[in-house]
C-alpha cells in the first residue's frame, strides 16, 4: 500500500511522561506535540480541585505553550458503568468532567465504560445502556462527546451498543493497539465499522503473544477482575498474552489505519499514548517522528 498523507494534529497524554501536569506539559511541547490529553479523574485536574480561576490559568497557560487540550481522560475505573450501586456517583462526576472540558477548550473525554456483555438481555448490558444513553443524551445537548476507548469487545459489537443509544453523545476513543492485544479485531475495519463515531484516537502499538480474556484486563462486574490502570500497564509490559511496543513495531497496519482514517474523514487528534517503558520520554519522541514522517 502507498504510504498515506495525514494532516491530523498529533497530542501526547501528559501523564504518559510521569512526572505531573505542569512539567508534562512542557515535555509535550519539548517532543513537537501539537496538543495533550489530561487525566481529570482524581489530583490536580479533578474537577472538584479546580476553582473557576484556576481553570482559566490552565487553559491560559497550556495556550501559552502553544499546545491544545485534544481531551481529557475521565476513566473512572472500578467496573465501568456496570455496577447499578456506583452509577449515580459516576455519571454525575463524568458530567462534572465533561463541563471542564468545555471550559479548557475541548468537547472530548475519553474514558472505558467496561465490557459490553455479548449477551444484550443481560443485566449488566441493560445497566451499562441505562448509563450511557444519560450520559449520551447530556452530552449531545452540550455539544460534547463521551468517548469509549475500543479494546474490550469487537468493533461490531460496540457500533451495535452505540446504535442503541438513541444519541451521538456517547462516541469512540478509537485505539487500536488495544484491539490488536486484546479481541484480535482488524483497527482496519474496525475504522470503517466505526466511522460514524470516532471522536479522538490513541497512536499506539502492540502485538498479541496469546489467547486474551478481555475480563483479565478490563474487569467485569460479577467477575473477581477491575479496570485498574496499574494492572493493565504491567500487563502490557510483562504480560505472557500480549506487549504494547514502539509505534510501527506491533500488529497495528499503520499504512493501512491511516488510510482508513483518512477515508471515513477522520480531522481530529492522533494522541500518543505510552504505558509501559522505562524512558517514556525517548519513546514518545520517537512517535511524534513516526507519526510525522506521514505528514509528507
Amino acid at each position: 500500500m502507498t504510504k498515506p498523507v495525514v494532516t491530523n494534529k498529533i497530542g501526547v497524554i501528559v501523564d504518559s511522561f510521569g512526572l505531573g501536569v505542569k512539567e508534562g506539559l512542557l515535555k509535550a511541547k519539548d517532543v513537537g506535540a501539537d496538543g495533550v490529553q489530561i487525566y481529570a479523574v482524581k489530583g490536580e485536574f479533578d474537577p472538584a480541585n479546580l476553582t473557576a480561576a484556576a481553570r482559566q490559568e490552565w487553559k491560559s497557560y497550556i495556550a501559552s505553550l502553544g499546545l491544545e487540550i485534544s481531551a481529557l481522560v475521565g476513566d473512572l475505573g472500578g467496573h465501568g458503568f456496570q455496577d447499578p450501586a456506583q452509577n449515580k456517583e459516576k455519571i454525575e462526576k463524568s458530567k462534572r468532567i465533561m463541563e471542564l472540558a468545555l471550559e479548557l477548550g475541548t468537547n472530548v473525554v475519553t474514558t472505558h465504560i467496561g465490557i459490553v456483555p455479548e449477551d444484550v438481555n443481560s443485566p449488566i448490558y441493560a445497566t451499562m445502556h441505562e448509563a450511557c444513553a444519560e450520559l449520551s443524551s447530556y452530552a449531545d445537548s452540550m455539544g460534547a462527546y463521551f468517548a469509549i476507548e475500543t479494546g474490550p469487545e469487537r468493533a461490531s459489537h460496540l457500533k451495535s451498543f452505540l446504535d442503541g443509544l438513541g444519541t451521538k453523545g456517547v462516541a469512540v476513543n478509537f485505539d487500536p493497539a488495544n484491539m490488536v492485544m486484546v479481541t484480535g479485531d482488524d483497527p482496519v475495519q474496525g475504522v470503517y465499522t466505526l466511522k460514524d463515531y470516532i471522536v479522538h484516537t490513541h497512536a499506539k502499538d502492540g502485538i498479541k503473544l496469546g489467547p486474551v480474556d478481555p475480563r483479565e484486563v478490563y474487569g467485569m462486574y460479577g467477575y473477581e477482575a477491575e479496570l485498574d490502570h496499574d494492572k493493565i500497564a504491567d500487563m502490557v509490559e510483562n504480560g505472557a498474552t500480549f506487549r504494547e511496543v514502539p509505534l510501527g513495531e506491533g500488529s497495528v497496519d499503520w499504512n493501512g489505519y491511516l488510510q482508513a482514517l483518512n477515508d471515513i474523514g477522520y480531522k481530529g487528534y492522533l494522541t500518543i499514548e505510552r504505558e509501559v517503558g522505562s524512558n517514556p520520554e525517548a519513546d514518545i519522541r520517537l512517535a511524534v517522528n513516526f507519526l510525522k514522517a506521514y505528514k509528507g
